[in-house]
C-alpha cells in the first residue's frame, strides 16, 4: 500500500479536517467536481446505511486518499450508495499508486462491486466487466451557445419541445419553472410518478426502499455547496406537471430522479423541464450536467459528449469473493449479452413492461 496506514472509519467519524483534505485532494486530481464523490454524499449515505465505511489512506499521519464503500455479509463490499450513485471510486492524491486487492484486504473486504466507476480510476478499471457511455451536457460557454449547437444537431427536437411548451400554456394554463424549489408537495408528487414509472416498466421501485427515500430527504436539506439536492419543478396553472431531483456541486449538476405527470404526456413536460433546467443551471454557474449512464433517446438529443464509466467488481480469492462471483457475475454477464444486442434488448424491455403491467392490475 502507498500509505503506511489504512484507517477505517464510519462516515460520521470523519473530522472537518478530513473532509477538507478530501476536497483538496479531489481538486488536485483535476477530476470533475461530481457531487457523488464529495464527502457529504458519503456522510449522508452513512446515516441511512449502517455498513457504510471510509478507508483513510495515510502517509506519515497525513491523508493521501479516501475510499468510501459499504460492507455487507462475508465482507462483500460495494460502492457507496450503489444503485443510486452515478460516480464511484477512490479519491487519491496525484501520484499515489494503489493496489486494489491490497486495499480490499486492509478493509476486510472479500469483493468490491461498482457500476458507475469514473474514468481515471487506474487501480480498479482492470477489473471492469464493461465500459459504458455516460452522456453529459457542456454549459461552460453558456446556454445560448448550447442552444445554437442543439439547433444544428437536433433542430426538430428543440423546435418541437418549445412548441409543446407553448401548447401546454395555451391549453392548461400559465407555465412556470422553478429551478431550486422548496416544495415538499412537488417532491412527493415526483416520488409517486417515479415509483409508478418503475412499476410500469417492470423495474425495481427505488422509492420503495426506505434508505433511498431517507437519503433523498437528507440531501434535499443539505446546505453543502459541493453536494446538495436541487428540486426543479415545472408548473402549469400552478400544478406540478414535471419535476427532477438531482445533486449539484458548484460546477456539476448530476441528473438523478426525473419524472412527470402522465396526464400531461402529450405536452412532453419532462423535455420542457430539461431545457429550462439547462438554462437555469448555466446561469447558476453549472458547467457540466451529467445525464448518467443508461440508454435514453432524450439523452442522445441533449448531450454534447460522452464520459466513460465502468461496471464490474474487484474480487479477492477468498470464500466471500467466491460467493460474490456466484451471486452476481452470471446475471451481469446475461445483462451484458442482452444489452449489446439491440433486438434482444428491445424484447427484454417489452417483457419488463408487460410484467409491470400485470403487476399493476
Amino acid at each position: 500500500m502507498p500509505g503506511k496506514r489504512v484507517l477505517v472509519l464510519r462516515p460520521d467519524e470523519l473530522s472537518p479536517n478530513d473532509q477538507k483534505m478530501w476536497r483538496e485532494i479531489r481538486t488536485e486530481s483535476a477530476a470533475p467536481a461530481n457531487p457523488f464523490l464529495d464527502p457529504a454524499f458519503t456522510v449522508a449515505v452513512g446515516r441511512v446505511r449502517p455498513g457504510a465505511r471510509v478507508a483513510v489512506l495515510q502517509d506519515d499521519g497525513s491523508p493521501v486518499g479516501f475510499f468510501p464503500y459499504e460492507r455487507g455479509p462475508l465482507g462483500q463490499g460495494r460502492a457507496i450508495g450503489l444503485g443510486v450513485s452515478d460516480s464511484q471510486g477512490a479519491v487519491l492524491r496525484p501520484g499515489i499508486r494503489l493496489d486494489a486487492r491490497g486495499l480490499l484486504r486492509a478493509c476486510a473486504l472479500s469483493s468490491w462491486e461498482f457500476d458507475n466507476l469514473e474514468a481515471g480510476q487506474g487501480a480498479f478499471v482492470p477489473y471492469a466487466a464493461e465500459e459504458l457511455a455516460s452522456p453529459v451536457v457542456d454549459l461552460a460557454g453558456g446556454f445560448e451557445r448550447y442552444t445554437e449547437r442543439l439547433r444544428a444537431t437536433s433542430p426538430s427536437f428543440l423546435r418541437q419541445t418549445l412548441a409543446k411548451e407553448r401548447k401546454l400554456a395555451r391549453q392548461v394554463g400559465e407555465v412556470r419553472f422553478v429551478y431550486d424549489a422548496r416544495d415538499p408537495g412537488a417532491l412527493r408528487a415526483l416520488m409517486g410518478w417515479k415509483s409508478a414509472q418503475y412499476r410500469r416498466t417492470g423495474r425495481r421501485d427505488r422509492f420503495a426502499q426506505e434508505w433511498i427515500t431517507r437519503l433523498v430527504g437528507l440531501l434535499g436539506e443539505s446546505e453543502e455547496p459541493e453536494c446538495r439536492g436541487v428540486l426543479s419543478v415545472l408548473y402549469a396553472a400552478d400544478r406540478p406537471v414535471a419535476a427532477h431531483f438531482g445533486l449539484r456541486s458548484r460546477t456539476v449538476l448530476s441528473w438523478w430522479f426525473p419524472a412527470y405527470d402522465r396526464a400531461y404526456a402529450k405536452y412532453s413536460p419532462g423535455l420542457v423541464l430539461q431545457l429550462r433546467m439547462l438554462e437555469a443551471a448555466a446561469a447558476d454557474g453549472i458547467g457540466t450536467v451529467d445525464l448518467g449512464s443508461g440508454p435514453a433517446r432524450y439523452k442522445e438529443s441533449l448531450k454534447t459528449r460522452d464520459l466513460r464509466v465502468y461496471e464490474g467488481a474487484v474480487v479477492r480469492p477468498v470464500p466471500g469473493g467466491a460467493a460474490h462471483w456466484l451471486g452476481r457475475e452470471p446475471a451481469r454477464a446475461a445483462r451484458r449479452f442482452v444489452r449489446n444486442r439491440p433486438r434482444l434488448a428491445g424484447a427484454a424491455a417489452r417483457a419488463l413492461a408487460e410484467a409491470g403491467r400485470l403487476r399493476g392490475r
